[in-house]
């Protein structure tokens, strides 16, 4: 096929997933929140709790980090990063993972993250929102609440991984002919 009728079908897949994403968004509006616990959490400035992370907002975006251990987890948190300002503008904004607060602000640091981060070590929350494996590692995922009155809700939640909707760098890959050709995350490049 051509170059002109490869952009064309190119362009209609496009149009055909813009159908389906305005599908879901409808999907997802008409969602049945599901009422959570207040979690506590870790910071370096101590314990806080769930509804203290909205930042005076109605709602609140919580990425499942794996940790400082996962590049993959890193290369998102890196796109997060980027975007933060506006995410920030619009719900509240923050980062969970496992690793002790001390751990998380030297990582950030190293790395330039802006966005705030909470430990959910020795907590049930990210089993508790399905970010827990079987054999008890952690898993990636992002996690949309809602403040209704006084409880907290969950709203929606999908898993995070190479070709999601997250991590814009698989879909420029995609734009290559070979795609990511085995490409891998590092936490530097020489």
């Amino acid at each position: 096929m051509g170059y002109k009728e490869t952009t064309e079908q190119l362009t209609s897949y496009r149009r055909q997933i813009a159908e389906l994403r305005e599908q879901m968004r409808q999907t997802q509006a008409a969602v049945e929140p599901e009422e959570v616990a207040d979690y506590d959490f870790t910071t370096t400035q101590g314990t806080v709790p769930l509804s203290s992370l909205f930042g005076g907002k109605t709602d609140l975006i919580v990425i499942h980090n794996m940790g400082a251990s996962c590049v993959y987890c890193t290369l998102w948190a890196d796109g997060f990063n980027g975007v933060y300002p506006h995410l920030a503008n619009r719900a509240g904004f923050v980062v969970s993972s496992p690793d002790r607060p001390d751990m998380q602000k030297k990582f950030a640091e190293g790395r330039g993250w802006r966005f705030p981060m909470v430990s959910h070590a020795n907590t049930s929350f990210a089993a508790d929102m399905g970010y827990r494996s079987p054999s008890g590692g952690w898993m990636p995922g992002v996690t949309a609440f809602r403040m209704d009155g006084n409880r907290i809700v969950r709203v929606s939640d999908t898993p995070l991984g190479p070709g999601d909707d997250f991590c814009s760098v698989w879909h420029i890959f995609d734009l290559l002919p070979d795609g990511s050709a085995g490409w891998a995350p590092r936490y530097s490049y020489p």
